[in-house]
């Protein structure tokens, strides 16, 4: 069968997944209003192939459908989708559906997504970060093709191919149906070759919630550019070099281009979604390009927002290279222009993770030593940054009840300078369980070490649901320590969280 090259896409947006307890708390992340970070690059992607290609939104909607269940400790979880109920689409609304998935606590979701859509004999592709980690749970699920390519240049081929549109084009970096994978055949395509997008694509992608900020109204709605793609770190805990894309970036024209789109869409602020915006720094001419596009953003009259924690070590006069002798002070006008604010424009919002883990350190190259880490937190909220939310990873392999009291000693200590700094500033920690992503080296140790005590990726892949065991700490333990560290902060943070109301916590989108 031959389609013509307009066929409609349905491009999905998963609902959201919450674990309910007897209580009716929340131990996932729910972010129903978000903006759609990634969407807007791929829908760009296919209309300018020619596909009418069309967003289907499953977070709009308020129905809760119950979806399974699990025992997670001496607590049972209902597993709830929030959003648009998946029976009343049509599966044979579209042509071929594309769903992506970049979480493993979605991925029962987004399979039992992936089988309705092709309930009906209709194609889907599927891709995101956890279709990655595991495409062949994906194919069985019912996909007819997982895409690996992260940057885009395989979308164009594999529909072609799925949908009979000749010519097919060179299939690359994709599974099909019957199990073969293809390897890599076609270049990277760069985030400076992105299709910027159409204003009312734009316009469907911005977002009315953000973390669990009162948002003002002047910042609202919101959008989300991605400026570069890759990494120049091998951390064993990340995935992103499975991606294998080196690290590639947007100049400050185009990225500029993308800001302003979001600006002429409506948006009052803008979600910068790399953790690795630094990451041009490395090269020549690098800190002048992200001074470029700082100043850029600031005359646009828009507020960033950098929810996935931006590398502190390359805001640094060393650049946070690992050559010669360190230079760990604070870069003050880099740091200045990335999370300065004046009360209108500039950063309202930062992530900022804690530099951990306390032992292992070789794996970890892009951290910096802790006081030094201090002094460049110390330097952004000299620059004005409002909103520091802190977030710290606990449950390593190593951690127990001496470490975690250090750690909590060391944040409050920080707390402290940081308040004495601007007494206004609202700062609230994170405490984030481990959650070993899929085909890491992290994910690797963890199971054979026998500590990984869920198979479930509901719970494995959520932050607020502990499934490791320390090797002297027990899962639940971990969960106590969360509830405990929640409390350091500002009353105006506190106030979201006091309660361990797990459902108004954000998830770092790295």
């Amino acid at each position: 069968m031959s389609w013509s090259a307009t066929c409609r896409i349905g491009v999905v947006e998963l609902p959201e997944l919450g674990l309910f307890d007897s209580d009716g708390k929340n131990r996932a992340s729910v972010r129903s209003g978000t903006a759609l970070i990634s969407k807007q690059v791929l829908l760009a992607d296919l209309q300018e192939k020619g596909f009418d290609a069309q967003l289907v939104n499953l977070k709009q909607g308020h129905e809760q459908v119950e979806c399974g269940s699990i025992r997670w400790g001496t607590t049972d979880l209902t597993k709830v989708y929030l959003g648009t109920r998946l029976t009343d689409i049509d599966p044979q609304a579209y042509e071929l559906w594309a769903l992506t998935n970049n979480f493993s606590q979605h991925r029962e979701l987004a399979q039992v997504a992936t089988g309705h859509f092709a309930s009906q004999g209709r194609p889907v592709i599927v891709g995101g970060s956890d279709a990655l980690a595991d495409p062949y749970s994906y194919i069985a699920a019912g996909a007819t093709a997982v895409v690996l390519d992260k940057s885009g240049a395989a979308n164009a081929s594999i529909i072609n191919h799925v949908l009979g549109i000749t010519p097919v084009g060179v299939l690359s970096e994709v599974v099909l149906q019957d199990g073969s994978a293809i390897a890599r055949k076609l270049p990277v395509l760069s985030p400076e070759d992105w299709a910027l997008p159409d204003i009312a694509v734009t316009h469907k992608c911005l977002g009315n919630e953000y973390w669990s900020l009162d948002f003002p109204q002047v910042l609202s709605p919101i959008g989300s550019v991605v400026t570069d793609i890759g990494c120049d770190r091998k951390c064993d805990f990340c995935q992103t070099p499975k991606y294998r894309l080196g690290y590639q970036a947007m100049s400050p024209r185009t990225a500029l281009a993308w800001f302003e789109l979001q600006r002429r869409a409506g948006a009052g602020s803008v979600i910068g979604s790399s953790d690795q915006f630094l990451g041009r720094i490395v090269r020549p001419g690098g800190r002048a390009e992200i001074l470029e596009i700082m100043t850029g953003i600031r005359e646009l009259g828009l507020a960033v927002l950098w929810p996935n924690g931006l590398e502190l070590k390359k805001a640094t006069r060393g650049l946070g290279t690992n050559r010669g002798a360190p230079d760990f002070v604070p870069d003050e006008e880099l740091i200045a222009a990335l999370w300065g604010w004046n009360g209108k424009v500039g950063c309202y919002h930062a992530y900022i993770p804690a530099e951990r883990p306390i032992v292992g350190r070789e794996n970890y190259r892009k951290l910096l030593p802790w006081q030094e880490h201090c002094e460049v937190v110390k330097a952004i909220v000299r620059a004005g940054l409002p909103h520091l939310t802190y977030g710290i990873i606990i449950g390593f392999a190593d951690e127990s009840e001496e470490t975690l009291v250090r750690l909590e000693e060391a944040i409050l200590e920080l707390y402290h300078n940081l308040i004495a700094i601007n007494p206004r500033l609202n700062f609230q920690v994170s405490p984030f369980s481990i959650f070993p992503i899929a085909g890491t080296l992290q994910w690797k140790q963890l199971h054979q070490s026998g500590l990984l005590q869920f198979d479930d990726p509901s719970i494995v892949g959520g932050l607020w649901t502990p499934s490791v065991n320390t090797r002297y700490l027990n899962y639940h333990e971990i969960s106590e320590w969360q509830i405990r560290l929640l409390r350091i902060g500002s009353i105006e943070g506190r106030s979201h969280f006091i309660n361990t109301d797990f459902s108004t916590h954000e998830t770092p989108r790295s």
